[in-house]
């Protein structure tokens, strides 16, 4: 009988560090595609507003809606070759 639960214990450990190995492996994918998405969605978000200072719209409200400080911002528009206002 202690065999049995020896057994059992070991099979239930291997088990378990199989399924730990898994959810490690599914977790670093899953972390790696919203890694990214996070860096696409940053090009986009660069590109809106470039495309948005471009149009005339003000650097004051291209901040207000981005969240983004006013320096980010100049970075992003001096990079595209955009001057701010």
């Amino acid at each position: 009988m202690v065999m049995g639960q020896l057994d059992a214990a070991a099979k239930a450990y291997r088990a378990a560090e199989v399924a730990v190995q898994r959810a490690e492996e599914t977790a670093t994918a899953r972390l790696k595609a919203a890694r990214d998405a996070r860096a696409e969605a940053r090009h986009r978000l660069a590109e809106a507003i470039v495309d948005a200072a471009r149009e005339g719209t003000r650097q004051v409200d291209i901040i207000r809606i981005t969240g983004y400080s006013r320096e980010r911002v100049r970075t992003i528009l001096r990079a595209a070759g955009v001057e701010p206002d």
